[in-house]
């Protein structure tokens, strides 16, 4: 295992995850560690919650703001030398009606969803292109797909994150890079089931499912999957 100080070892996969903190962060982190990944991690949060860790950890950090992505990207190159797979986790949600809704809000939610992945994908870019088998894997909603009342500003900058999905792959089809989305439904975390006390728990897709997707897209097997945006919705009931 890379330990923070120590000179890293550029035959261990680097991996950069964004929204690290979370709880679909947290758990993607930690698979990713207990792979042997060289995992940076980082979030707006200050910091995550205490854990026995090797990862490279940037808190506080608002990846859409100027320069933020490309501070926190070179400091990553510096610790490790390269950066094999980007995930972009980072992101927020917001219901928020049309008739009472806000210029504001709509800011906000372009900011934590769309800007803070293109603001990663264009930082990291350079160091995944000089790295064979490179991955972006970017965290999309289904609920982008159709928008239900209330969901206008978050479904639209998830929309947005798609888009980007489509296009990156389509700019990189000539490099050794895939760049794919994964269009969670509602996922089984504590804070969703405080927010819906009355939902059907089961029918919602667990981060551990979301991790398994993420890992299935970030090995050599999703080398011939590019540009695609895929649904994972199904719960365990």
């Amino acid at each position: 295992m890379i330990t923070i100080g120590e000179e890293t070892d550029l035959r261990h996969r680097s991996v950069i995850i964004t929204g690290a903190f979370g709880v679909l962060g947290s758990a993607v982190s930690a698979a990713f560690e207990e792979d042997g990944w060289a995992v940076a991690r980082v979030d707006f949060a200050p910091a995550p919650a205490p854990v026995s860790s090797t990862a490279l950890l940037f808190g506080g950090i608002d990846l859409s703001r100027n320069g933020s992505a490309e501070r926190v990207v070179g400091e990553i190159l510096q610790a490790r030398g390269g950066i094999d797979v980007l995930i972009n986790i980072a992101g927020g949600f917001l219901w928020e009606t049309i008739a009472e809704g806000a210029i504001d809000s709509w800011k906000r939610m372009f900011e934590m969803n769309a800007l803070s992945s293109f603001a990663m994908c264009s930082a990291a870019l350079p160091a995944l292109r000089s790295r064979p088998g490179a991955r972006i894997i970017n965290v999309g909603a289904a609920s982008a797909i159709h928008a239900a009342s209330g969901m206008a500003p978050y479904a639209a900058s998830k929309a947005a994150v798609h888009r980007l999905t489509e296009s990156l792959a389509a700019e990189l089809a000539d490099d050794d890079i895939t760049v794919n989305a994964i269009l969670p439904s509602i996922i089984d975390t504590p804070g969703n089931r405080a927010e819906l006390p009355d939902a059907d728990h089961g029918k919602w897709v667990t981060p551990e499912s979301i991790v398994d997707v993420i890992q299935f897209l970030a090995s050599p097997a999703a080398r011939a999957i590019t540009g695609a945006l895929i649904p994972v919705t199904k719960g365990m009931s």
